[in-house]
């Protein structure tokens, strides 16, 4: 009899981690999160530690035929950046692991960690260590964050609660149609290397994909305006996928409205363009590493005027469901789409 054999792409990502999670077992008593959220989240006296570990693979997570690598080491520290943001903590310290093959020379390892040291700086985090080893593919980077807030500070997934007001920072789509027109442009010049990348009028779209930033500012203006989420994710794999996250680990419902979500011109222009909807490359484009969070209606006012902080829907009962209401005033269920490792 043949043994049985389940494919990981029937799982999905979330759905092989869930498998894998069924059999850890929480030990000690200053793991206060582990595995589910942005997140772990440790036990340190009169506040919190909070550790996050990303892996980015080449052919996977980035082409270096239009990746410059000193982009893509400040892009590494600042997805690792991102998840301790969106628990609402200030990072402090970053590990950096990377396994290179032999076409990587000195100079090309110095270019990438160019853009680590210059991502370090923007942040303010200290680089303590790591590891390098050989690889017989590609170059894979993965850089472990560690972050600290006091424990009331901290914003998990599991907090949101009905009625209050689901909010974005920034725009969205924006890193998803960037991707497009790079790998558009990569196709061209395959097929005539004398033809030069036409990347001048989407400088935007682009740079989100290859240079995306952290929102760290957002984080210390929350605190300075004394506001705590009651829930809080960075938009990695898409808004609707971030939104059921946030749904399902609070057992919450929301509703979200077209006309309130945020995009960028250039985004909206190069989608059409690309004959993509707009909308769908806001709700299901990933790699924007906005925050998506929730408060508290009480705190509307201190973030009322705040110029890069979109109201988008609300937060209803579990039963409720997850809507999209369009500008036509029609409910329409959400679907997470988002993106798919396996």
């Amino acid at each position: 009899m043949s043994e049985k054999r389940t494919e990981i792409s029937d799982l999905g990502e979330f759905g092989l981690i869930d498998r894998l999670n069924k059999k850890v077992i929480i030990k000690n008593p200053s793991s206060l999160k582990g595995i589910g959220d942005d997140a772990a989240v440790i036990d340190s006296g009169d506040h919190v530690k909070v550790v996050s570990t990303d892996l980015l693979m080449e052919g996977v997570h980035f082409d270096l035929s239009y990746a410059p690598l000193p982009h893509l080491g400040f892009k590494a520290v600042a997805v690792n950046v991102s998840d301790i943001a969106a628990m609402n903590a200030i990072p402090k310290q970053i590990t950096v692991s990377i396994a290179l093959s032999n076409r990587f020379s000195l100079e090309a390892v110095e270019a990438l960690y160019e853009g680590i040291y210059a991502a370090c700086d923007h942040y303010g985090v200290d680089l303590i260590g790591g590891d390098t080893t050989a690889s017989r593919t590609g170059l894979a980077i993965s850089i472990t964050a560690i972050g600290e807030a006091k424990k009331e500070q901290i914003s998990y997934r599991s907090g949101a609660k009905e009625n209050d007001i689901l909010c974005v920072t920034g725009d969205l789509g924006a890193a998803l149609v960037g991707l497009q027109i790079l790998e558009r442009e990569k196709q061209v010049f395959l097929a005539n290397p004398d033809m030069k990348p036409d990347l001048e009028k989407y400088t935007i779209v682009t740079g989100r994909q290859l240079r995306p930033d952290a929102r760290m500012d957002i984080v210390h203006e929350l605190g300075e305006l004394g506001v705590v989420p009651t829930s809080m994710m960075d938009i990695s794999d898409g808004l609707a996928s971030e939104i059921f996250h946030i749904c399902k680990a609070s057992g919450v419902g929301a509703t979200i409205y077209e006309d309130k979500l945020p995009i960028d011109k250039q985004t909206f222009d190069t989608a059409v363009e690309l004959n993509l909807d707009p909308i769908t490359c806001v709700l299901n484009g990933g790699e924007d590493y906005e925050l998506l969070f929730t408060i508290d209606q009480k705190d509307f006012k201190k973030l009322e005027k705040h110029p890069d902080i979109h109201f988008i829907g609300h937060i209803t009962k579990e039963a409720e469901g997850k809507y999209l209401v369009t500008k036509s005033g029609t409910a329409v269920q959400i679907k997470a789409q988002g993106w798919k490792h396996f």
